[in-house]
């Protein structure tokens, strides 16, 4: 195995225990980011969290609801000590009262935002002691006479179940000198930020001496991602550079993510992109034809007007004689068929219009004569042509014609143009021309069109990397 090869495995085994550590924190900022609205789920179905982790976000038990407890479950031990009716239990109901009338006044559920819990607590004792105040629900409820006529052990458990649960789940959360609740999730948070610190040091070091025309700053920049594993606020921005690194990592393949996103991205800006530069084109176009550029250009001599002639060729002229060469040498001897089909016809047509022809086809012999005859013309005729025009490529002075032929219609072309009032009514059409174009095809450029370039863009490229690695 080569040393190359060896580099690559241990940098990649690098890149993965990041990549892990990385996404153990964000896994452990998303858990202290919903703990607190979570607390309630933990509290019932797995209290050792919320027995480990109060402390962190600062959470402890509210004292009067914590009293409250403590008060009724040290009922319940002197009930089992000296029974339901006894004066230690009557003391002990009257101070329950005292401290339910209490809750309901002062609230205790307020501060950790809990007051609908307070209402749930109250609506199910008025309908369980049938009673339409709560205070008085609560004083009948914690009274010798009420437990005994219902059964201690029933109403009890009751308590126990529908009661307890919600008034044991409440809490206090303390402040900091900053006025905020207090967190000290920063106390599990310092050694991953220390670790991606020290990280993006060696990383920054390394880009340096790689790239040495960079600034400090700019290597730094060069993993900007990297940041937000650092700043202790918006913590859960961390998914970006988790996202980056795990798909670095080769651990979770998000490329279709990236294509997704990429594709989005591009889409957005191309549409736009697009319709500005080619209405500004238009635009120009339309400016240069309202300022009578073209009318200045057309009435400027050929000597006048500024050109740049790259090749010493005009290629118009050149491009006329390739079109009529493979028009004569290739084109006409291919429809040359056609072309007698048709004066054959013309003449017969011709031939009818003239006076006495239908009676002189009467005559025996000469309606298939006269056939022959049109055919044999219209031969004659393609063939002359095609030989006048044969003639004319290969004869030097015919050709130097037709160069003065073509010249000729230019310069008059352009010099009927250059009549004021064709010039407006061209300016004129070119201009509404322009105005429709950017209406029916550039303003009606939609989503779907630059999707699906985008689409055939992806896809063309695909083909051509499968086309390269083919070949490799």
């Amino acid at each position: 195995m080569s040393k190359l090869k060896i580099s690559q495995q241990k940098k990649l085994w690098f890149e993965r225990i990041m990549a892990i550590t990385a996404t153990v924190n964000l896994v452990l900022v998303f858990f202290d980011l919903s703990y607190v609205p979570w607390r309630d789920f933990y509290f019932r179905r797995v209290p050792a969290i919320t027995r480990l982790y109060d402390s962190t976000k600062g959470i402890e038990p509210h004292r009067d609801t914590k009293k409250y407890l403590e008060a009724v479950a040290g009922l319940e031990k002197q009930v089992i000590q000296t029974g339901l009716v006894s004066p230690q239990v009557k003391a002990k109901l009257a101070d329950i009262r005292f401290l339910s009338q209490e809750m309901i006044e002062t609230n205790p559920f307020a501060s950790a935002g809990k007051s609908g819990t307070l209402e749930k607590i109250k609506n199910r004792m008025r309908e369980h002691v049938r009673q339409k105040s709560a205070k008085a629900a609560f004083n009948t409820f914690w009274s010798q006479e009420y437990l005994s006529k219902n059964g201690w052990n029933q109403e009890i458990d009751f308590f126990n179940q529908k009661i307890r649960p919600g008034i044991a789940i409440n809490y206090y959360r303390k402040i900091d000198e900053n006025g905020g609740f207090l967190n000290n999730f920063w106390i599990i948070d310092l050694p991953f930020v220390i670790l991606f610190a020290t990280e993006l040091l060696g990383r920054t070091f390394l880009i340096k001496r790689r790239y040495s025309h960079l600034s400090w700053l700019e290597a730094v920049l060069w993993r900007w991602y990297d940041l937000l594993l650092l700043i202790p606020i918006w913590q859960w921005l961390r998914v970006i550079p988790v996202t980056v690194r795990l798909d670095q990592a080769k651990l979770i393949d998000f490329y279709v993510i990236r294509r997704q996103i990429h594709q989005g991205l591009l889409a957005n800006f191309a549409e736009e992109i697009t319709e500005i530069v080619i209405i500004q084109v238009i635009n120009q176009i339309q400016g240069s034809i309202q300022r009578g550029e073209m009318t200045r250009w057309l009435l400027q001599s050929d000597n006048v007007r500024s050109y740049i002639d790259i090749n010493n060729i005009n290629e118009i002229e050149a491009i006329t004689g390739l079109l009529i060469k493979t028009l004569v040498n290739q084109v006409l001897p291919k429809i040359q068929p056609e072309v007698n089909a048709i004066l054959c016809h013309s003449i017969e047509m011709a031939c009818q219009q003239l006076p006495g022809y239908n009676n002189i086809l009467m005559l025996p012999g000469l309606g298939k004569a006269q056939t022959q005859i049109s055919e044999q013309l219209a031969t004659q005729i393609t063939n002359n042509i095609y030989a006048a025009l044969a003639s004319t490529i290969k004869d030097p002075v015919a050709a130097k014609l037709s160069t003065q032929l073509i010249e000729k219609f230019t310069t008059s072309l352009t010099s009927e143009i250059q009549q004021k009032q064709v010039l407006a009514e061209i300016q004129s059409l070119l201009n509404d021309f322009l105005e429709e174009v950017k209406i029916n095809y550039i303003q009606r450029l939609s989503q779907d069109d630059i999707d699906k370039i985008l689409e055939e863009t992806r896809k063309m490229r695909t083909q051509s990397s499968s086309s390269l690695s083919i070949r490799k």
